[in-house]
């Protein structure tokens, strides 16, 4: 983060007119030390009992394609069963060649992504088939909310990159609308965006039109990846088909692929944590040894996605503690490989009220203490993630910066000391008038985008309004305010003309 950062004008908040205050783009970076929940031995323990697994149980591979991978590579593969073990040897070897960090850089180079180290990522929510708002009620994902969506992520700062589908536009064909996805993301926003990883086909339209947007041949985005993808592992120990195709298809150009099993205790993974981290762990590592065999030094991430159901219902649950201490117990797995860690951002709340805010924020501590580097799902997340909430959104957002300035590390020189202003006051006294206060007093905290600090009669007098219904006002707000980024008329031409290529070479088939 910028060092001076504060000294440019409200620690870089947009003050001008009544336009919504907020925080500066930046690279965020963790100083802090990581917190470590397990023990050395209980680390080694959870590795131990990961490598067994893929040794002695080893991994269904639903792909003809995969297996003849893994088959070259050295695996023990039965095609009958479709099962394949690995040794620890080949295990080894691709967590050699994966590389400790990464760069992602979209068609404005100045948002390009750091994955690994100290820094931290946050995506947009991704994935749900329906939306919200508090005006408009609930319902199924449309195109028009998805470029809202879009348009929001791009509006607000804090927000890295876009994760998969924020939300699902059903009235448009279920196998080219893909395709519109990409589109809205390379005009309504200038950043990094996930591609979908539901085969081949998908991943490569992804791929190829982020080259168009940043002027690149196909050849040279392999060089310089822009976009990543999920592969959610179907837990227990399933690849299918089509996430291994997207898998090798990704791996193959030279594009980051985040191994993300579905580990939920008491359904997906057994009932104990321990039990759980270690077949997460062990699908984890199949999925990097997959994509090291597929093009060694590929960009690969550790991604972790453990927390527990609902044992009176089996509904899925987030944001609780068993879920933090994953969060933090993956972080220490993923730095034991020195491979870059994925985590999320979530909550079971079916509304944007205090159940999500809390569950929320206990999810995103676990992400930042265990120093997660890309935080998934990061704003708007809600319903267990079958609904992307515009105020969600907003009220995560403000989560996310209160985070980021949390993460600035504290100036201690002799002017922040102020031991002069400390002289300057009689015992009893004040430092409202104190000139050490007069010089700092605009820029000295935090201001916050939804918090309402009046009392409480000019609060009454401002409406009364609540945290939520705050929020509904400020996306209003920001889709107001939102502008589009520019792009050049001719790189649109070709991206239009590469949609309209691909969605008649589509027609009624598979991409």
């Amino acid at each position: 983060m910028e060092p001076n950062r504060r000294r440019k004008g409200g620690r870089g908040r947009r003050l001008d007119g009544g336009r919504v205050a907020q925080l500066p783009w930046t690279e965020v970076s963790n100083p802090y030390s990581p917190m470590e929940v397990l023990s050395a031995d209980q680390l080694e323990a959870i590795h131990l009992t990961s490598l067994r697994i893929l040794e002695d149980l080893g991994m269904e591979v639903m792909s003809p394609r995969a297996l003849a991978v893994l088959a070259a590579g050295g695996a023990e593969v039965d095609s009958s069963a479709r099962t394949v073990r690995l040794d620890r040897g080949l295990v080894d070897s691709a967590l050699k060649s994966a590389p400790v960090s990464f760069a992602l850089t979209p068609r404005n180079a100045g948002k390009r992504l750091i994955m690994g180290g100290n820094r931290i990522n946050f995506g947009l929510v991704a994935g749900p088939p329906n939306v919200h708002d508090c005006e408009r009620g609930r319902r199924p994902g449309n195109y028009q909310d998805y470029c809202d969506f879009i348009r929001l992520a791009q509006y607000f700062n804090a927000i890295h990159l876009i994760g998969n589908q924020v939300c699902a536009p059903i009235e448009l064909p279920a196998n080219s609308r893909h395709l519109d996805a990409y589109r809205a993301n390379l005009l309504y926003s200038d950043q990094v965006f996930h591609c979908t990883a539901i085969g081949a086909g998908r991943a490569l339209d992804g791929i190829r039109m982020m080259a168009i947007s940043r002027g690149l041949e196909l050849g040279q985005i392999t060089e310089s990846p822009g976009v990543m993808t999920i592969i959610s592992v179907n837990s227990p120990r399933r690849f299918d088909e089509a996430m291994c195709e997207g898998l090798i298809a990704m791996a193959e150009h030279g594009q980051a692929t985040v191994i993300t099993p579905f580990t939920l205790m008491g359904a997906m993974a057994p009932v104990s944590l321990a039990a759980a981290l270690a077949q997460q762990n062990a699908e984890a590592l199949f999925g990097v040894v997959l994509s090291q065999l597929v093009r060694p030094g590929a960009p690969v991430m550790y991604g972790a996605f453990t927390s527990n159901v609902d044992m009176r219902s089996g509904a899925p649950a987030f944001g609780t503690p068993e879920n933090a201490k994953a969060n933090i117990a993956s972080g220490q797995l993923a730095r034991r490989y020195r491979l870059p860690y994925r985590t999320s951002n979530a909550s079971a709340s079916n509304a944007a009220d205090a159940q999500g805010a809390y569950e929320t924020e206990m999810s995103l501590w676990g992400a930042i203490l265990g120093h997660g580097n890309l935080v998934y799902h990061a704003a708007g997340w809600q319903e267990g993630g079958l609904t992307a909430s515009f105020e969600k959104l907003v009220l995560d957002i403000e989560m996310l910066q209160m985070m980021i300035e949390f993460l600035q590390p504290i100036a201690v020189n002799e002017q922040e000391l102020g031991f002069d202003a400390i002289k300057g006051v009689a015992s009893g006294g004040h430092f409202f008038g104190e000139p050490h206060t007069m010089e700092r007093y605009e820029h000295a905290f935090y201001r916050p985008l939804m918090s309402n600090w009046q009392n409480y009669e000019n609060w009454q007098l401002g409406g009364a309004k609540d945290a939520t219904q705050r929020a509904t006002d400020l996306w209003k707000q920001a889709l107001k305010e939102y502008e589009e980024p520019a792009m050049d008329p001719a790189i649109r031409e070709a991206l239009d003309a590469y949609v309209a290529q691909r969605r008649a070479e589509i027609g009624s088939g598979e991409p």
